[in-house]
């Protein structure tokens, strides 16, 4: 039979979002039905809207979220309802061949669900990275749920569903920051100031933020920056150098998506040193390295896709972190909004107001 909600939806690209009335099915083979309690409000949302993505219209937005099961399909074994889960896109299919070789953080066919949502019309709906969580409930694949502590505030662990994670992941997984190391993040918003905060969990010694705003380097030395640049004021790479004892840093991570931005960021590395790139471009963007620096230099360049994260064993590991007190996931909530206020926080995040906006259902 399926129910009726509400849901934030882009009919066409770079049109203003609206609140429609939108249908969901009853949960299939493999399937479940998560009733969302909040949901971040992610850049990623911003590029589906503008046709960034795909154009795939009309879109479900919303992906970033944490609630409550309340119907599973056939065969579905790893979560039931009631249970507390926090939502994730990489639903591993354990088959391909990164999953065949014990890298299911790579995996190359990621489940979603099989049926559509609809719009009261019968249009069907994309949902937004295959989660839709702009709604009242949502459906997903059950592996899109990962099961995490109940006692967590939804509004602060659903952004582990995908910025928290990609800067925490981007540190931890594919800059392999160490004890000891010296850490520079180009770019404080959300994501830059959770490899930050990524970044002192793994024990770096130094962590230098780097940003033009100083109202996100001061957010960024309450993450965990050890020391700030101000991009604006003067040679960013210089800057690093003269924190690092003249080498550069063990780990630049670029979380802007501009080439310039990454420029700085290769330039900024030590001897050896590694780059990862985990800020969102755009499809025209282009790099232009000197490849005798990458050559002489060493190191790595190394995207990152998600944080190189697998849900099923970072997100429980990372929400006791922060039940225990020692992973600040409240302080990325910049505010919490209504269902209704979605397009107003598009407009405060590309003005670089907010860290996140969070619906709360």
């Amino acid at each position: 039979m399926g129910s009726e909600t509400r849901g934030v939806v882009a009919r066409e690209k770079g049109a203003p979002v609206t609140l429609e009335t939108i249908l969901v099915p009853d949960p299939g083979p493999g399937e479940a039905v998560v009733a969302v309690q909040a949901c971040g409000v992610c850049h990623t949302d911003l590029h589906y809207r503008e046709g960034g993505i795909n154009d795939d219209f009309p879109f479900l937005l919303g992906h970033e979220a944490a609630g409550v099961v309340e119907a599973v399909g056939d065969g579905v074994t790893d979560v039931a309802p009631g249970d507390f889960v926090v939502l994730n896109w990489r639903a591993v299919c354990g088959e391909c061949r990164a999953c065949r070789r014990g890298r299911p953080w790579y995996c190359f066919a990621t489940h979603n669900a099989t049926q559509k949502m609809t719009l009261a019309d019968g249009t069907p709906l994309s949902p937004a990275l295959g989660i839709g969580a702009f709604a009242d409930r949502t459906l997903v694949a059950a592996g899109q749920c990962t099961k995490v502590d109940p006692a967590a505030r939804p509004e602060a662990v659903g952004l582990l569903g995908c910025g928290v994670m990609a800067g925490i992941g981007a540190a931890m997984y594919t800059g392999e920051v160490g004890l000891g190391d010296s850490v520079a993040v180009f770019g404080c918003g959300g994501v830059g100031c959770a490899a930050i905060a990524g970044s002192k969990l793994a024990g770096a010694a130094v962590i230098i933020a780097v940003d033009l705003d100083p109202g996100k380097l001061a957010l960024a030395t309450e993450f965990g920056a050890t020391h700030t640049v101000d991009a604006g004021a003067g040679d960013p790479v210089e800057a690093i150098r003269g924190l690092t004892g003249g080498n550069g840093a063990d780990v630049c991570i670029e979380a802007v998506g501009h080439p310039k931005v990454m420029e700085q960021a290769f330039g900024a590395r030590d001897l050896a040193g590694t780059l990862v790139q985990v800020g969102v471009p755009t499809p025209d963007m282009r790099i232009d390295l000197p490849m005798i620096e990458f050559f002489g230099r060493g190191g790595a360049l190394k995207p990152s896709w998600y944080g190189d994260c697998l849900p099923s064993r970072d997100f429980p590991m990372l929400v006791d972190l922060y039940v225990g007190g020692r992973l600040d996931l409240d302080r990325f909530v910049s505010e919490t909004i209504g269902i209704d206020q979605v397009e107003d926080a598009f407009a405060r995040m590309q003005r670089g107001e907010v860290l996140r906006s969070v619906v709360v259902l």
